[in-house]
């Protein structure tokens, strides 16, 4: 799957909560060119609590950045000399692809946590991504997530790195509405499936609602 090509057409500029330095590292890899574009998201989820989230916290890049605060803070405090976070937004494209794959799964399950994705919901995505990518793997892997069953565990799968576990969750946090029980409770498992220490697990909630 040609999964960062896909994603150049949700990306735009807008990496809120990010210091110049954030910034920097940012930019200067080929998935700075911005962030997913929230609007763009919400028309596919079909969701009004999507739109207003994404378009207030970013996107590919910002989950990144929040990830590597995130993350470098709970090492940070739990006094590792493991090396520096390798988060999304630092990253080349190919391994930038391995964790957007993840993202993008992660976007998908947490949009399905209330149980509340139609046949017509389901009818636009797929259309949409049809119009968008033009990427017969891509179509059949985003038909393949909206069709299964929603798991915890199978999701968590895909959070091959502690890096990209706190993406993931961080994805989720974006999408899912956790005043809701059965999505905060997705929410939960998710982090548990996902391995989330609860210092990190809040660490990333935090870094998500400051911004």
């Amino acid at each position: 799957m040609q999964l960062q090509g896909f994603l150049d057409h949700l990306l735009k500029s807008n990496l809120p909560g990010a210091s110049s330095g954030d910034r920097k590292g940012v930019l200067e890899s080929d998935f700075g060119k911005g962030a997913i574009s929230g609007g763009m998201l919400g028309l596919l989820l079909g969701r009004n609590r999507t739109t207003r989230k994404l378009a207030t916290y970013g996107g590919l890049a910002a989950i990144g950045v929040m990830a590597y605060r995130a993350y470098g803070d709970y090492q940070r405090q739990q006094q590792t000399s493991a090396p520096e976070p390798q988060t999304v937004d630092r990253l080349p494209p190919p391994q930038a692809e391995v964790h957007s794959e993840a993202i993008l799964k992660a976007l998908v399950a947490a949009a399905k946590a209330d149980g509340h994705i139609d046949a017509r919901e389901r009818e636009t995505i797929e259309g949409e991504f049809r119009r968008l990518a033009g990427d017969a793997d891509l179509q059949r892997w985003m038909h393949a997530e909206l069709e299964k069953p929603l798991d915890p565990a199978e999701v968590a799968r895909a959070g091959a790195t502690p890096e990209i576990a706190s993406e993931m969750y961080l994805a989720s946090l974006m999408v899912a509405d956790e005043q809701n029980y059965m999505e905060r409770a997705y929410l939960d498992e998710l982090a548990r499936q996902l391995g989330l220490d609860e210092t990190l697990k809040a660490g990333l909630e935090q870094q998500l609602h400051a911004s």
